[in-house]
């Protein structure tokens, strides 16, 4: 394998005693600070359940029309079930790939006065014809929800924090995941699989279909490739982890360029979010760390805010405008008219 063109780390590194547990923080701050990106090994998912996830993917993208379609978002008030190709869109532009939204399974919130991001909170759709899927993603998600706080903790101690600093101010997880499939196309020029982009919560799990290309990643104002990696992941974070840290780590752009025809590709990103209502106070840094800190991007068609929720229900209005329409034309004119 040639050199990645991004920093890889090995998660295992935190159990093989203090100084190899110091390496790996210090390897997590610097490649979160100076890219934003980063391969992860030893996270201890089997090869056995990447395979069972796969095949579970390529299965649920092969039921017929009729049976993904049972299960269209638009259905859903809380953004979740089956997207459509072309049913989604990143900077106003359409993105090339199906998928469908799993999220925390929960009721619906049903009080008057919540939060206008308590629309997020709400059951999934899951495919009649496919049982097995909710097998599969729940055990997904156990797994990588144990991964990412594992994270969390070491980026905590990295960043002179208290080690518990982040589950203390997590609160019951707002997670997502998303099964994609990115269809091939046969055009002459690069398409959009998914527009560029930085995410808006703490922190992303990418698992790639093996072999397959297409993730491109801005460094110094160029895109890179940052193809699959056997048994490793593909971890980034979002705005709400820069927002923590006063701009020390950085938030990256990053974008999907569709596969030729008749290729395509599966990718299973897994987003590890605090409560909806979670507040990140920003992390006192020691005197070294905060020298660096950039301050967090100031984007007013973009902005960041401290409470997750409000950076989650932003996204989920501006990706799924039909979903929107349906469900929540209120708050969409609501934002339209504070803009």
């Amino acid at each position: 394998m040639s050199e990645p063109n991004l920093p890889l780390l090995d998660l295992s590194l935190l159990d093989q005693g203090p100084e190899a547990a110091a390496r790996f923080r210090d390897e997590l701050r610097h490649a979160t600070h100076d890219v934003g990106f980063f391969y992860l090994t030893g996270t201890g998912v089997t090869p056995e359940l990447e395979a069972r996830l796969h095949r579970t993917a390529r299965a649920f993208f092969e039921l017929p029309d009729e049976d993904k379609l049972a299960i269209e978002n638009v259905q859903s008030p809380h953004f979740r079930g089956y997207t459509r190709i072309g049913g989604e869109r990143t900077q106003g532009r359409v993105d090339w790939r199906e998928q469908i939204d799993i999220g925390p399974e929960r009721d619906a919130v049903t009080d008057p006065t919540a939060p206008d991001y308590s629309v997020l909170v709400g059951p999934n759709l899951w495919p009649a014809a496919q049982p097995e899927l909710r097998e599969v993603a729940e055990e997904w998600q156990d797994h990588l929800s144990g991964v990412s706080r594992k994270l969390l903790r070491a980026w905590a101690l990295a960043l002179g924090a208290p080690e518990s600093y982040f589950d203390e101010h997590f609160g019951d997880p707002q997670t997502l995941l998303k099964v994609v499939r990115y269809p091939g196309k046969d055009d002459p020029t690069p398409q959009q699989g998914v527009g560029a982009h930085k995410d808006s919560g703490v922190l992303t799990l990418l698992w790639v279909e093996p072999g397959k290309g297409g993730l491109q990643v801005e460094r110094d104002g160029e895109w890179v490739d940052a193809p699959a990696i056997p048994g490793a992941f593909v971890v980034n974070i979002g705005e709400m982890l820069e927002y923590a840290t006063g701009g020390y780590l950085t938030a990256t752009n990053h974008r999907v360029v569709s596969p030729r025809y008749p290729d395509d590709r599966i990718s299973v990103p897994f987003f590890f979010n605090p409560a909806l209502e979670a507040r990140l106070p920003v992390i006192d840094l020691p005197a070294e760390l905060a020298a660096e800190a950039r301050g967090v991007t100031q984007d007013p068609a973009n902005p960041i805010y401290g409470v997750h929720g409000e950076n989650a229900l932003k996204s989920r209005l501006r990706a799924h405008p039909d979903v929107a329409a349906i469900w929540h034309g209120d708050l969409v004119a609501a934002r339209a008219a504070s803009v």
